[in-house]
């Protein structure tokens, strides 16, 4: 291995390093409820469209932490399988997930599974999120679904139904390459984002 090729390699390890340390920054900070910790996973004009909501990294911040507080007694985000496509200083992952919350009301747990699809971008030295998207994968459901509705799927019932044509209309889970975690660039619809 020459100099120039050992170089690459350990910037490449770096990267993949620092990448996987946002994402589970990500998850401790939600856990937490700390809404800095939760930020800093994030660059200040990302979007994140987590399909139930779509918005900046403060509007999402302000919604997580509003919404489990009120619905949770605890919670936990757990990152499973990850892969990371290193281009320079951009890089698109895929990162599976699985929810459980012990309710307030209702059902004692709250259970799903999907994916974080993610563009990170290192700006300043400094890897962060730029576009996020929530893909929903599964949930207990008391019936055999006919299709996967990514509304059927969230952990939080009772949605209104704006919430619901919200979700139907974003990122649906796909086992083909027309899924979202084959797009690159990964892009929020600007038309998904409301206008607060």
């Amino acid at each position: 291995m020459t100099p120039q090729e050992l170089e690459r390699a350990v910037r490449e390890l770096r990267d993949r390093q620092a990448i996987h340390d946002c994402l589970m920054t990500y998850s401790r900070g939600i856990d937490r409820l700390d809404r800095e910790l939760l930020l800093s996973v994030y660059h200040p004009d990302a979007i994140d469209d987590h399909g139930v909501f779509v918005g900046s990294p403060e509007e999402f911040a302000d919604w997580a932490i509003a919404m489990h507080s009120a619905t949770h007694l605890s919670h936990q985000h757990c990152v499973l399988n990850y892969t990371v496509d290193l281009d320079g200083d951009v890089a698109h992952t895929e990162t599976y997930y699985m929810f459980v919350g012990m309710n307030r009301a209702g059902a004692p747990l709250a259970m799903s599974g999907g994916r974080y699809i993610d563009r990170f971008e290192q700006r300043n030295g400094r890897w962060a999120i730029a576009a996020r998207v929530c893909v929903r994968d599964w949930a207990p459901l008391d019936v055999v679904p006919q299709d996967l509705d990514a509304s059927a799927l969230a952990a939080v019932k009772g949605l209104d139904e704006g919430v619901i044509a919200l979700m139907r209309s974003g990122a649906q889970c796909r086992r083909d390459r027309a899924d979202a975690s084959y797009l690159r660039p990964l892009r929020i619809d600007p038309a998904r984002v409301p206008r607060r």
